[in-house]
């Protein structure tokens, strides 16, 4: 059993820092295990990458999930792995959702045989699996083409037990999920935590007691999955700054005229109770937008709220908001971001997103401690290459929101203490 002991700093010098913050987890980690040789070793990993013509496009997850891979050969184990990639019907395999090039990419990053098993159900994994030797891998197709997978399924559980003596959760990007290979599969193995698992805990646990002051910068579209982590941090957090579409449900709520900005009735409904219910103290909204009036979006300019008309489209935080934010992001201790400001994949509208992830890089090789995730904020810094700067970025989108919120987590439930 590892105990994480996380030291909180209060860094800002406008707070006088009176000790430390302690915050304890206890993780079943790998490396707690005394002795991998020879055995058979389930690792469920997070290799969902994008991929077109059989090429993978982004490969971030896949090299983050390596080390475990690495530490397990080192180790002399038999490594089984298991992942997912995309929403594929369960009831049909297809080539755009297979493992395959994911297996083809392994081959070539480690540099030794990958043993691809397209079928788990017949006579071909079970005697792969009996052949194994000490440091042999086996990549099984996508698990979601399962039906049992989603559904949480014993009897898929089971099955995937049986060919294995340990289990290795490395997959905190789906550690949300109630899925076989994720959650109910700990009754039947010995189970552990893999090390980016185990990464992705002790870093984003430091959010929970963070050094102050913490700003989060809250982005994308639907508000509706964001309101557990608004409650959560609503008195821990000094300011939470929004942009992107969710600013939008906030200015709707308001009574503000938003024009054909993209915003949703469950989300404007959200944004109506927390304002009703006095949680908007120390919410920030953009104080300027870039807008167009142009279904094309080929003219941009800025706008205050104010000034917004019916056919305007609000796709970006404005030049004064991009200042204002980076003032917060330069006196904070500890800063969570997740979503994008605005429409960052337009060249007329990624000055607001790609400017803050260029004063969270600045500020992180200073005194700021920076966690970003969610697919769309990673691209934005890769874009601005500044993803090496920033503290910890989080491989889980959803996850990282769930874990941050102290949702119920299943992937986690027994390795993690309080979870």
């Amino acid at each position: 059993m590892l105990f994480v002991i996380i030291f909180c700093e209060f860094a800002s010098p406008r707070l006088v820092c009176l000790g430390r913050i302690i915050f304890i987890m206890k993780i079943k980690s790998i490396k707690n295990i005394k002795n991998l040789a020879g055995k058979r070793v389930l690792l469920r990993c997070d290799f969902n990458v994008p991929i077109k013509n059989g090429r993978i496009l982004d490969d971030y997850k896949i090299i983050k999930g390596l080390e475990t891979v690495e530490y397990l050969l080192k180790k002399k184990s038999k490594v089984i792995i298991v992942s997912h990639l995309g929403r594929p019907d369960a009831a049909k395999k297809n080539a755009k959702h297979s493992l395959l090039p994911v297996a083809e990419f392994l081959k070539e990053k480690i540099k030794r045989p990958i043993n691809f098993i397209n079928d788990i159900s017949g006579f071909q994994l079970g005697t792969a699996v009996s052949k194994m030797k000490n440091s042999e891998i086996i990549l099984l197709e996508n698990i979601r083409f399962e039906k049992g997978e989603k559904e949480n399924s014993a009897v898929l559980a089971r099955h995937l037990a049986k060919l294995a003596d340990v289990y290795i959760n490395d997959a905190f990007a789906v550690s949300h999920r109630a899925h076989a290979s994720v959650s109910v599969i700990k009754k039947y193995l010995p189970s552990y935590a893999g090390l980016l698992l185990e990464k992705e805990i002790l870093h984003l646990g430091k959010a929970l007691n963070p050094a102050r002051p913490l700003i989060l910068i809250i982005g994308g579209v639907k508000l509706a999955t964001k309101i557990p982590l608004i409650k959560k941090f609503r008195k821990k957090a000094h300011r939470i700054l929004l942009g992107g579409a969710l600013a939008n449900n906030f200015f709707a709520a308001h009574g503000y005229e938003i024009g054909r900005s993209l915003v949703d009735k469950e989300s404007v409904a959200f944004a109506k109770k927390i304002i009703k219910k006095g949680w908007y103290k120390n919410i920030i909204l953009p104080i300027d937008l870039r807008v167009s009036n142009k279904k094309s979006f080929w003219d941009a300019h800025n706008k205050k709220i104010n000034e917004i008309g019916k056919k305007d489209y609000i796709l970006d935080i404005g030049n004064e908001t991009v200042d204002f934010y980076k003032k917060y992001i330069k006196g904070a201790a500890t800063i969570v971001w997740n979503g994008p400001m605005g429409m960052f994949e337009e060249q007329k509208f990624k000055h607001g997103t790609l400017s803050i992830a260029r004063s969270l890089a600045v500020n992180s090789k200073k005194s700021v401690f920076s966690i970003v995730g969610g697919g769309e904020t990673i691209e934005a810094l890769k874009m601005t290459k500044t993803i090496n700067d920033i503290n910890w970025v989080s491989t889980g989108g959803g996850a990282m929101l769930a874990f941050l919120s102290k949702e119920k987590m299943p992937g986690i439930k027994g390795l993690v203490s309080g979870f």
